[in-house]
């Protein structure tokens, strides 16, 4: 399991501490893409592994994945690779320099949804954008929106550990739960500590279930 931050790591051990079997290795890694792919590579240089899972809290896209709901990533997009032009974004793919994005395993996707479901766990479903600097206008919100049908979720680390993982020929999953909805920036309205609750309860909800 791969977090940003200590928080984050502390949630999923919480959850997991009640499993009865052996819970995950959880590693808090730091914030943001490049941090985020080397913590994960590093980790599985140094053991073997059939699962890497990101972890943690994010935004929410209105209308998709509301504050308090739980995230499971179709897709993992780097949302902001690529070049800015006169005529908008042009991403890493139509330059000819990579990829953008990882699938999750629709499989794992399907079986870890339906035993979330099962526990009560209100769930969202679709891409999970990867992106540098955190969305905070509505007209960035609405942008990404539309470049990325679906959207449910937006972090700073999945794409990130997607690549390690895929390097290492690893399956790969995201899973986040909303504490903000993407748009324009308003601490106030942010439900940190419920998120980190929710992450709790939903790593307590999926013990014998992370199998690829």
């Amino acid at each position: 399991m791969i977090t940003a931050v200590a928080a984050e790591r502390d949630a999923v051990l919480g959850g997991s501490r009640s499993w009865r079997i052996p819970g995950p290795d959880v590693l808090a890694v730091g914030a943001g893409p490049a941090a985020a792919a080397a913590g994960t590579a590093a980790a599985l240089a140094r053991g073997s592994y059939d699962l890497v899972v990101n972890a943690g809290i994010g935004g929410g896209f209105p209308g998709v994945a509301p504050v308090g709901s739980t995230v499971l990533a179709t897709r993992v997009v780097a949302a902001d690779l690529g070049a800015q032009t006169a005529d908008g974004f042009v991403s890493i793919e139509e330059l000819g320099f990579g990829t953008s994005g990882f699938e999750a395993d629709p499989r794992l996707v399907t079986h870890v949804g339906d035993v979330l479901r099962a526990a009560g766990v209100p769930l969202a479903t679709g891409p999970a954008l990867t992106v540098s600097t955190v969305t905070g206008t509505a007209e960035r919100a609405a942008e990404l929106a539309a470049r990325h049908v679906g959207a449910a979720v937006e972090g700073m680390e999945g794409f990130g550990v997607a690549t390690a993982a895929a390097a290492h020929a690893v399956p790969m999953l995201e899973l986040r739960t909303v504490s903000n909805a993407v748009g324009p920036r308003d601490r106030a309205a942010w439900r940190i500590p419920d998120a980190l609750r929710a992450l709790t309860a939903a790593f307590a909800a999926l013990e014998g279930s992370l199998t690829p």
